[in-house]
């Protein structure tokens, strides 16, 4: 029945699956039968009911064991809730033994360490483990944590986690929720690219020369796509539509390789490859894939059809019957045939029989351990740790750690048991299994293409690393130098930063294509990187240096690179055409394939330290697999839902990875792949990803290189378990510890953007790029043996540049008026420099440094193309790409010039001398052939005519010519005479351009131009026989009579501006070539330029530098002489007969003149001005004139001293450019870049008449001779035309961007009259012509005296303000207001000012450095008199009468005084400060005035000696910033920068008034007290007597308004940054005395005047003079001896300041008494009069009532206050830093400690600051 029914089961679940019915979801089985779970197949297996719940798997899944009660486990055992027995011990172990955690259940607490946390569920573990994103519990106990807040500078998440501010509505979804990305505005403005920046499709801008270059810049092959000139891809290679290449193998296999999925379109059905198998969905998969048992087509059509070679296995604890069915263990040798054949029986089992008494009670029941009975039946179980063997009846050992994951790391098995362990840097989890890493959180590194970010992988913290970057692909650390590394493959490099983003810096930035991989090696300072683009594995220094190639050979596409340096072994993929993974030991020896079968493209690869296995990505194969070190045991991980991985690493017992296509951060677990869980999503494009912790990097390995290196003198690099010396490629191992210092010979070749050679003192002849900076097209090379230089020019930068061989020292030779240099030769004997230039067609030399320039060869060139010299013949042949090519002759000074080949040539391109057999060798790359000849052209043989398909440069070395070939993309070599013995040196390589072989062996020979340099004056050049050598003047210059000697410089020539240079082009000889002014300085954007032709200097204007310098024409004597105060000048004009210049600017609308050093400027026309121009002058007639660029734009014109204005033009004008004045016939000439003209009139602005038209932009003019001349910015050229009537024009200089002003000189022609050559005419400062004569002028802001000759030195009356970095004056004297700067050096943050009328000294405060100092108005005699002890001095006052000065530090929160000199410093207040801000002093009434910013802001008074400290306004204030006083009204003004507004009140604070609401931010505020004398008119005194000043931070200006009804409010001075103080200087300022302006109030230091009186004061530290504190009383040194005791009547000190003693009257007491303190009054008449008792007494009643009175009013007013004023706190702005940004902000409101404290401070001071007021 048994049999039956099994047979039964069977067939049940066949015709279930022949019917379908496993199309759902369930299966449904007969009467009396149990369905076991549907399998992950789908199928459903039927068994008897009576086998459910019999101890038996019988479906193989044990679904028919689920659930059921099993017979009692022996008292030794415990019965776990599932049913499992273990053993009794085992509970409340902390282990979860029963895997369902009930043996752990209603345990008694266990106690844990101090250093440990305690579970919910008993458990204890590390307290380094709470809230570490882990959940070491097991129930998630120790991660119940509060969700850290967000700062500022973040943005939260819906789910609490924080990212960066400036990543919301950034387009990138950063919060994992989305939130970040929600409720952003709509209207997003589209990024615009520059004309230099290409846009990708997402709207990303890169640098346009990365579009179309093969290389996916944009990250979505956006760049690459359309490129009807993209190189193409490799042979074995698709190239996709986006310009992405695949392997060819993988078009049309049905799947999307290509980003575009143009790899499937126009597919026909019979696509697959002879080695390949067609799926039914049309993919194909390899042949060997065909009846694998694997479901490689994903449809399963791969295994259809397959005979089934191998039956399923059964479960462990099953049985196999002979048919295939799988059948519970015991139900083996039970007397019923459950198997269909009876194999389960006797006689195919050895079963022994059974008797009727068999029982459990009988020996055990023949059981090993555990006996049960089962329907009567014997069945024999086994404890936990063993299985029941085949007789079932004796128990085996089961071994655990053969089961893979049964422990994370290490695991023992024991009898009946298991032990798991840990390698060192990791401990044991509570569950006793798996393995936890020591050390701080693993963050995840990754690179996103534009940025590199961090995320924990357990918790939603996600932060930025670094940004702003192109295309990050490969990235890895060292942790222990705190580093991280990343190659970006648009810019073709490797960086490294800091891990806290900072230190940014390049490592290797030359020879990279396509650096896919990067890799550290953290024990031996390594850094290993895999290059697909050039094919190769290299390695470096961290730093970049001694870089070599380590493998290349049988290398095609290199991606993935990991490292194991403790076994000093490297591993890498390879997804070429042959994909695979190999590895090798650290020095590249013992290279080996790991793996090279069912691999696609392997993309990332991983090694697992702790286990020494290693895990790889495959994109193609969408799988996670893994491997043993050496390959075996490979096993897949994971092996769906898997679109495209990139990058894995491995952390614990997870796996990370990204996916491109999911854009996402993905984990699961590393043993089964299962967990699998979304880190991050909807990232920007996730490529390499790290795990950072110090475990990823164990430290236990050893360091086989040592601490010196291993000895070697380069690299150490580890190799199994010694290591190798290896040299950087291409030099050559002298002995096994050393390498050469230099090469001796190699193959010089450029490729565009870099410059290679290959060496040929080693046997690799591996190319090597040679590391320079900014190469961007390198076309001709040469090199020079004797310095080591190698020349190279650049086609794309227009230059020629030279370096050491090495790389170093790299400089550009010539990088002016070239515009194609496609040859290049050195004479090495003369060390000259020949070039030729396609461009401009001429040949041209110099010396090898660039110096002394000159063109040899100007006619008859049409496109000239290489050249070579032999300068042991004397001769140079070039190459003519023109319409008739040519290869030609000449001496090397452009003599004897002939035509030596002209016939069969289309493009000869290289040309190479053999001066052994004296022949001349050219390659054609039309023609295609290599051809050589005589040096006359005869003789002329092909030497190689076939398989040549774009030749392109040539060289001879000894017996062999190596050349370039550009279509086959390689350097090959021949025989030189017979062109046989063919080699390819090196292939796949882009862009080959000349070749050359770099050697030592040049001939040398004696030279003419060896002595004396042949008698020349510059250049010596060699030449054929019998002549041999001639002389040569640069460029521009003529050769004397003498034919040695050149004239001294150009004598007619244009010169001309163009932004970063200044040009000139010589009109002395008989072509156009501009030559630049090599001055000894950057240029920015020169505009005007003007030139003194007496003393031979040229004068321009950089409008971004904002100065005016000059220099020699040749360059020398470079200076500045006006550097500040400008800020467009667009116009100059150089007066060279009346050694003056002039010049316009836009910015501040302003004409200004100067001496020709900068001296005496002054500001001629200032007024109505609207963007004036051009200026021209015409010193005999004394005229200027200028163009306005305003509207109307306008022609004006007025005397040189800016008299006699009138409008000459103001119709039909739009942009009025150039200006120039034909004097011979009186003619105004100008440009005009709107209406496209230049026209003419005469000098009143009559008869107007138009020259060229139309003319593009037209914008520098200038005339000489019969010629105008100017420049256009649309043509980028110099014209030339006509004067008189526009014709003849002619273009003599193009391609010449950036041009601007120009002007025309010529030397020879006499200069006019000067006007004021004699005795300057009269006047001491300016003279000035005019029409008429001439004017006496004084600098900016001075009024001219009565005597219309002399000026002052200085204003009478003017405004001093500071800016932070400079001091600068504005007159009130005259009406133009034009700051001029005061020349103070060493100004780094100048805050506060003030200034001494009786020195005449400015003092100021620096408070970056920290110092008070003074200076001269002149800039000279600066000193520093406080140089320690400051904070932040932001107030400074100078006491004029008593010659001290008094200063707030608000970072000591203390009020100071000193000498002028900074002597006898003594510190005045020093409690109940909380930040002083502005000081004001009042010397004639004694008073101090002070502003505090504090908690409670204030504005006090005290007198001059800080007594009598009197708080008189604390309310209704903010920031109270700025204070002056008005010594005529008695009034304090002071600016409030938080509330916006400028008050006044009286002295006592009382009468307080609003001038001025709302102010933007002032800062700072003055005014001044007049009084008429003979030198000032009243009405002028009583118009200045108005204002009050202030400086304004949020308008960056300086204001005024009428002081006393706050209206008339005007701008001074607008768009000044950073302004800070302000005062007014005028000898009517400081006025009034005290007691201490005749000789000190006979003080012995300090003198501080009271208000009827004055104190005598000693400095706070000793200065080695005796001190005394009595009026005209000098102790002697016994008298300092009894100073120091104290007297015993002596009288308390007040609590208001604890350094300020009490006043001590002198009359009333001995001398003793007087001078036991430091502080003494005057002394006073003793006896007062009766009256005066009386008085006195009324008064002090008087006193006491007023005291009563204020002391209710201040109760009553503190109790009806505001409350919400008292809330109120202020974060003050701060100027401290060095930066021009102001920074304003409203702080929280402070603790209630802090108010508390505040309010006992202010009772203590109380009865102080209420004593009777003096009233005046």
């Amino acid at each position: 029945m048994r049999h039956i029914a099994v047979v039964y089961g069977s067939l049940l679940t066949l015709t279930l699956l022949a019917d379908g019915v496993l199309s759902g979801a369930e299966c449904s089985c007969g009467r009396n039968h149990f369905t076991c779970a549907v399998s992950a197949f789908g199928e459903c297996t039927c068994i008897p009911a009576q086998w459910q719940c019999d101890g038996d798997n019988d479906c193989g899944d044990h679904s028919d064991e689920d659930g059921c009660i099993l017979p009692t486990c022996s008292p030794l055992d415990f019965h776990c809730d599932n049913g499992k027995c273990i053993r009794r011990s085992w509970l409340c172990d902390g282990d979860n033994d029963c895997e369902d955690d009930s043996d752990e259940q209603d345990c008694p607490p266990r106690e844990c360490e101090e250093d440990e946390f305690h579970c919910q569920n008993g458990y204890c573990i590390r307290s380094l483990w709470h809230c570490d994103g882990d959940n070491d519990c097991g129930d998630n106990s120790d991660e119940q944590c509060d969700k850290r807040k967000c700062s500022d500078k973040e943005f939260r998440c819906s789910d609490g986690s924080c990212i960066a501010e400036h990543w919301y509505c950034d387009g990138d979804t950063d919060c994992k929720d989305g939130t970040d990305e929600e409720n952003c505005p709509s209207e997003v403005m589209a990024a615009t690219c520059s004309v230099e920046e290409f846009q990708c499709a997402y709207g990303r801008c890169i640098l346009d020369i990365y579009h179309c270059d093969g290389d996916d810049d944009c990250g979505d092959w956006s760049d690459e796509s359309d490129c009807s000139s993209h190189q193409p891809c490799r042979s074995a290679e698709f190239m996709c539509s986006s310009g992405m290449c695949i392997n060819a193998g993988w078009r049309c296999d049905g799947e999307f390789d290509c980003d575009d999925q143009s790899d499937e379109r126009n597919c026909s059905t019979s696509m697959c490859m002879a080695d390949q198998f067609r799926c039914m969905s049309g993919r194909c998969v390899r042949l060997s894939w065909r009846c694998d048992g694997e479901d490689d087509c994903s449809d399963d059509s791969d295994e259809e059809g397959c005979e089934k070679t191998e039956t399923p296995p059964c479960a462990a604890d099953q049985f196999l019957c002979a048919n295939g069915r799988c059948i519970g263990q015991r139900k083996v040798c039970n007397d019923v045939i459950d198997c269909e054949d009876g194999t389960d029986e006797h006689p195919h089992q050895d079963c022994r029989s059974k008797s009727s008494e068999e029982n459990c009670n009988v020996n055990n029941g023949g059981c090993s351990q555990k006996c049960l009975m089962s329907r009567g039946l014997v069945q024999c179980t086994c404890h936990t740790g063993y299985t029941l063997a085949q007789d079932s009846r004796t128990c085996h050992d089961v071994d655990e750690c053969a089961d893979e994951g049964y422990c994370s790391q290490g695991c023992t098995n024991t009898e009946g048991g298991f032990q798991c362990w840990c390698v060192q840097g990791y401990e044991l989890r509570p569950d006793k299994r798996s393995c936890k890493a020591l050390g701080p959180e693993p963050v995840l590194l990754f690179a996103n293409r534009i940025d590199i970010r961090q995320v924990l992988p357990h918790r939603s913290e996600y932060t930025l690393l670094l940004n702003n970057l192109e295309n990050a692909i490969a990235l890895d650390f060292h942790h222990n130098r705190e580093m991280v590394y990343w190659s970006d493959v648009t810019l073709d490099r490797i960086m490294r930063a800091s891990l806290n983003g900072s230190n940014v810096e390049e490592v290797v930035s030359t020879g990279l294509e396509s650096p896919g991989g990067l890799a550290i090696d953290w024990i031996h300072d390594k850094l290993y990187w895999t290059d697909s683009g050039t094919s190769r594995i290299e390695v470096s220094n961290l730093d970049g240096t001694h870089r070599k190639v380590l493998l290349w050979q049988s290398m095609e596409k290199p991606r993935a690179i990991a490292l194991h340096p403790i076994e000093g072994k490297i591993y890498w993929t390879d997804w070429g055409n042959m994909p695979r993974i190999e590895y090798a030991n650290m020095d590249g020896s013992g290279r080996r394939i790991i793996a090279d079968t069912h691999l696609f493209w392997p993309n990332g690869l991983t090694i697992d330290y702790a286990s020494n296995r290693m895990y790889w990505v495959d994109a193609k194969h969408h799988v996670i697999e893994r491997a043993d070190l050496d390959g075996r045991n490979r096993k897949a991980v994971i092996s769906q839902g898997l679109p495209h991985p990139f990058a894995i690493t491995v952390f614990e017992d997870n796996l990370y990875w990204t996916d491109w296509h999911t854009k996402s951060i993905n984990s699961a677990n590393k043993f089964t792949g299962k967990n699998q869980e979304v880190i991050r999503n909807k990232l920007h494009f996730p490529m390499d990803i790290h795990t950072l912790h110090p475990q990823r990097q164990p430290a236990g390995g050893r360091n086989h290189c040592g601490n010196n290196n291993g000895g070697c003198s380069h690299l150490c690099l580890p190799s199994n378990k010694t290591f190798t010396c290896m040299c950087p490629t291409g030099f050559k191992r002298v002995d096994k510890y050393n390498c050469a210092e230099s090469l001796d010979k190699f193959l010089l070749f450029a490729r565009r953007t870099d410059i290679r050679r290959i060496s040929f003192d080693t046997e690799e002849k591996m190319d090597d790029v040679i590391p320079l900076a900014d190469v961007r097209n390198a076309v001709a090379l040469d090199w020079d043996s004797s310095e080591r230089y190698i020349y190279w020019t650049d086609v794309t930068t227009d230059s020629i540049n030279r370096a050491k061989w090495d790389g170093s020292k790299q400089e550009v030779v010539v990088d002016s008026s070239l515009e194609s240099p496609a040859g290049l030769a050195i004479d090495w004997l003369t060390h000259k420099l020949y070039w030729t230039d396609a461009g401009t067609d001429r040949i041209e030399v110099s010396n090898t440094d660039g110096s002394m320039r000159t063109v040899l060869i100007w006619e008859n060139l049409d496109r000239p193309r290489d050249i070579v010299v032999d300068p042991i013949g004397g001769f140079m042949y070039w190459t003519d790409w023109g319409a008739n090519p040519k290869i030609e002759r000449a001496g090397m000074d452009a003599s004897d010039r002939t035509v030596i080949i002209s016939t069969n040539l289309t493009w000869p391109n290289g040309l190479a001398i053999d001066y052994q057999t004296e022949r001349l060798y050219w390659a054609d790359a039309s023609v295609k052939t290599i051809e050589f000849g005589n040096f006359n052209g005869s003789g002329r043989q092909v030497l190689i005519g076939s398989h040549l398909p774009h030749p392109f440069g040539l060289t001879l070395h000894e017996d062999r010519i190596y050349w370039t070939d550009w279509q086959s993309k390689s350097i090959q070599s021949a025989d030189k005479l017979t062109g046989l013995d063919r080699k390819t040196l090196a292939e796949n390589l882009e862009n080959l351009m000349d070749i050359h072989m770099f050697h030592h062996h040049r001939t040398t020979v004696q030279t003419p131009c060896s002595v004396n340099n042949g008698g020349c004056s510059h250049l010596c050049l060699l030449s054929p026989a019998p002549k041999s050598s001639s002389c040569a003047c640069p460029t521009g210059i003529n050769l004397q009579a003498d034919g040695k000697t050149c004239t001294h410089g150009m004598n007619s020539f244009l010169i001309f501006a163009r932004r970063t240079d200044i040009r000139m082009i010589s009109l002395d000889i008989p072509y156009f070539a501009d030559v630049v002014l090599s001055v000894s300085t950057s240029m920015k954007n020169t505009i005007a330029i003007g030139v003194d032709s007496v003393e031979g200097k040229v004068y321009w204007s950089d409008s971004t530098l904002k100065k005016i310098s000059r220099s020699n024409i040749n360059g020398t004597e470079h200076e500045e002489i006006v550097s500040n105060g400008l800020v467009t000048t667009d116009g100059l004009a150089v007066d060279s007969v009346g050694r003056k210049i002039y010049w316009t600017d836009t910015g501040t609308n302003r004409i200004e003149v100067a001496n020709l050093d900068g001296s005496m400027r002054k500001v001629l026309v200032w007024q109505n001005l609207d963007s004036p121009r051009a200026i021209a002058l015409y010193h005999e007639m004394g005229f200027m004139f200028w163009t306005d660029w305003g509207e109307p734009a306008k022609l004006e014109r007025s005397a040189m001293d800016g008299s006699e204005r009138m409008v000459l033009i103001n119709n039909n004008l739009g942009w009025p450019n150039g200006l120039a004045i034909d004097r011979v016939s009186s003619q105004l000439l100008w440009a005009d870049a709107h209406t496209e003209r230049i026209e003419t009139s005469d000098l009143s602005g009559l008869n107007r008449r138009t020259l060229v038209s139309p003319v593009q932009h037209p914008y520098g003019l200038t005339l000489l001779g019969p010629h105008m001349y100017w420049t256009d910015w649309q043509s980028r050229s110099i014209h030339r035309a006509d004067k008189d009537t526009g014709e003849n024009a002619i273009i003599i200089r193009s391609n010449l961007p950036g041009l601007m002003d120009i002007q025309a000189v010529d030397r020879s022609r006499p200069l006019g009259f000067n006007k004021c050559s004699r005795r300057n005419g009269g006047c001491t400062h300016l003279c000035l012509p005019r029409p008429n004569g001439s004017s006496c002028a004084c600098p900016t802001g001075i009024l001219l005296k009565s005597d219309r000759r002399s000026c002052d030195p200085l204003p009478e009356t003017y405004l001093l303000f500071s800016n932070r970095v400079s001091v600068r004056r504005i007159s009130l004297d005259t009406n133009d207001h034009t700051d001029v700067h005061v020349p103070v050096p060493e100004l780094h943050n100048v805050i506060s000012l003030d200034y001494d009328s009786v020195d005449g000294k400015l003092y100021y405060t620096d408070v970056s450095l920290d110092v008070i100092r003074r200076v001269n108005l002149d800039g000279s005699s600066m000193e520093t008199v406080i140089s320690q002890g400051l904070k932040t001095t932001d107030g400074l006052a100078v006491d004029w009468v008593a010659r001290n000065m008094y200063w707030t530090d608000t970072g000591r929160n203390t009020i100071e005084v000193a000498h002028l000199d900074g002597t006898s410093r003594k510190v005045l207040v020093n409690n109940s400060l909380d930040e002083p801000r502005a000081i004001a002093v009042f010397p004639s009434k004694g008073f101090l005035f002070w502003t505090d910013w504090g908690h409670i802001a204030k504005i006090e008074r005290a007198h001059l000696d800080g007594s009598d400290r009197k708080v008189l306004i604390n309310t209704d204030l903010g920031w109270p910033n700025g204070l002056t006083l008005d010594y005529g009204t008695r009034r304090i003004f002071w600016v409030d920068a938080h509330l916006d507004r400028i008050e006044s009140s009286d002295l006592n604070g009382k009468l307080r008034q609003v001038l001025v609401n709302p102010v933007s931010h002032p800062f700072a505020l003055t005014q001044f007290k007049p009084v008429s004398s003979p030198l000032t008119p009243f009405s002028r005194i009583s118009q200045q007597d108005r204002w009050i000043y202030w400086t304004d931070w949020q308008t960056k200006s300086i204001q005024r308004v009428d002081k006393h009804t706050g209206r008339s409010k005007e701008t001074v001075l607008a768009n000044v940054e950073g302004l800070m103080d302000i005062i007014v200087v005028s000898p009517q300022r400081q006025t009034g005395t005290n007691y201490c302006a005749v000789n000190n109030g006979g003080c012995t230091h300090l003198c501080l005047a009271r208000s009827n009186s004055f104190v005598c004061a000693c400095p706070d530290e000793p200065d080695g003079r005796p001190c005394s504190t009595i009026s005209g009383y000098v102790p002697t040194p016994s008298d300092k001896g009894t100073a120091a005791t104290q007297a015993p009547n002596k009288l308390p000190k007040g609590p208001t300041q604890k350094s300020v003693h009490p006043v001590v009257n002198c009359t009333d007491s001995s001398l003793r008494d007087c001078f036991q303190n430091n502080v003494v009054s005057a002394p006073r008449d003793d006896g007062p009069h009766i009256s005066y008792v009386i008085g006195g007494a009324l008064t002090i009643l008087a006193i006491l009532i007023l005291i009563i009175a204020f002391i209710i009013y201040r109760h009553k007013k503190l109790k009806f206050a505001d409350p919400g004023v008292s809330n109120l706190t202020y974060s003050n702005p701060s100027y401290r830093t060095s930066t021009q940004e102001v920074k304003i902000e409203t702080s929280a409101q402070k603790p209630m400690i802090n108010n508390t404290l505040r309010y006992k401070k202010e009772q203590l001071s109380q009865p102080y600051s209420s004593l009777s007021p003096y009233i005046f």
